[in-house]
C-alpha cells in the first residue's frame, strides 16, 4: 500500500487475472497436449457428440487435441486403444468418455485398473458432488475417476454430454495445466 497525500493509505488497483490461452502465453506455458478416447459400441465419428464437445471445450481453453480415438465397450480392445494413445511421446493427458456407469457393458474402470501408476480419487469424488445438482442421488452410480498412467494424466468420464461438460468446466479445466505441470510434463 502507498500513503496518500493526506497520510491515509491508498490501495493500488488489483490486476485482473488472465485466463485461458492469453494467460498461458503470459506465463510462457504451452497448451496441454490431449487425446480423447471415446468408449462406445454405437457412438463413433459424427455420432460422437460427447467426444466432439470435449474437443471444443479443451480447444476453447487453449489446449490442443492431438488425437481422437474410439474403442468398443470391451476391456481388451479398450486397454489396447489406451496403450496405443499413451505411447505418443507428445501426449500430456488422455480424456476418456463413456463406459463408467454400472451397466454390464460399462467396463472402462476395469480396463484401466492395471494401467494406473497412481489414482487421483479426488477427481471422481468432486465430480460426483457437482453431479448431484444435475442427476440427483443417481450421481453415486458414476464411476468417473482419474489417475496417472505412463506418466500422463488420464481422466475417465461418463459418456453423456452433460456429464462431459460438467466434468471439464467445473473439475478438470481449472486444474488441468497445474496437474500436468506437477507430473513433470512442462519444464518448470
Amino acid at each position: 500500500m502507498k500513503r496518500g497525500a493526506r497520510g491515509g493509505s491508498v490501495k493500488r488497483p488489483r490486476r485482473l487475472a488472465r485466463t485461458g490461452a492469453h494467460a498461458m502465453r503470459a506465463r510462457g506455458d504451452r497448451p496441454v497436449a490431449c487425446a480423447i478416447l471415446t468408449v462406445s459400441d454405437t457412438r463413433r465419428g459424427a455420432r460422437d457428440e460427447s467426444g466432439a464437445l470435449a474437443e471444443r471445450l479443451l480447444t476453447r481453453a487453449g489446449h490442443r487435441v492431438m488425437a481422437r480415438a474410439w474403442s468398443p465397450d470391451d476391456v481388451r480392445a479398450l486397454r489396447r486403444a489406451a496403450r496405443l494413445v499413451l505411447a505418443r511421446p507428445d501426449l500430456d493427458a488422455l480424456i476418456v468418455t463413456g463406459g463408467t456407469g454400472v451397466a454390464p457393458r460399462d467396463v472402462t474402470p476395469e480396463a484401466f485398473a492395471p494401467l494406473w501408476e497412481r489414482r487421483l480419487p479426488g477427481f471422481g469424488e468432486l465430480f460426483r458432488v457437482f453431479s448431484v445438482r444435475q442427476v440427483g442421488t443417481a450421481a453415486w452410480m458414476s464411476r468417473a475417476e482419474a489417475g496417472v498412467a505412463r506418466g500422463r494424466l488420464v481422466v475417465l468420464l461418463p459418456g453423456s454430454r452433460a456429464a462431459v461438460r460438467l466434468a471439464l468446466e467445473r473439475v478438470l479445466l481449472p486444474e488441468l495445466r497445474h496437474c500436468v505441470r506437477t507430473l513433470g510434463r512442462f519444464r518448470a
